[in-house]
């Protein structure tokens, strides 16, 4: 049985870059790095694996392995983004960090249930601080929210196309 989120893993860049961050900036801190030597194929590699614990105890974990070709770009927000959870409050006040630092923010944008604003990474990931909202578990519970009916109708209408 799935327990929950122990970490999600990205490559970065730079190591230090994004400790600064990911620990400097959004206040995660680092709680793990491994030196990774030899792939479990025999391989060797100069790779760190970093990790960043968050509040619930899951972390949002990175690769740096530059012996690995990997293409960094900037992320759409429809591609790929990762979403974490803050207070109500923090999401003025992280907006405001984010525009005093210089780091690329967008928000507030209001999706209903919950309150979100957006960051781009050093690695060009898209980081979106997002609180929720009065009505979220409602909005959140598929007894009541339609979820299947809407995926049902999409999957019609992407098959009529």
């Amino acid at each position: 049985m799935i327990k929950g989120l122990h970490h999600n893993a990205y490559r970065c860049r730079d190591s230090e870059e994004t400790r600064r961050f990911y620990e400097g900036f959004l206040g995660l801190p680092l709680a793990q790095a491994l030196e990774i030597r030899e792939t479990k194929s025999g391989r060797p590699t100069q790779t760190l694996h970093t990790f960043y614990r968050m509040d619930d105890g899951s972390c949002l974990a990175f690769f740096e392995a530059p012996d690995m070709p990997f293409e960094f770009k900037p992320q759409h927000d429809y591609d790929l983004h990762i979403a974490l959870e803050v207070e109500p409050a923090h999401i003025e006040q992280m907006l405001a960090k984010g525009k005093a630092a210089g780091i690329e923010t967008r928000g507030v944008s209001d999706h209903g249930f919950i309150r979100s604003i957006y960051f781009r990474d050093p690695n060009g990931y898209v980081i979106e601080l997002t609180a929720k909202a009065l009505g979220h578990d409602r909005a959140m519970d598929p007894s009541v929210n339609g979820a299947r009916d809407i995926l049902a109708r999409w999957q019609q209408a992407k098959a009529a196309r």
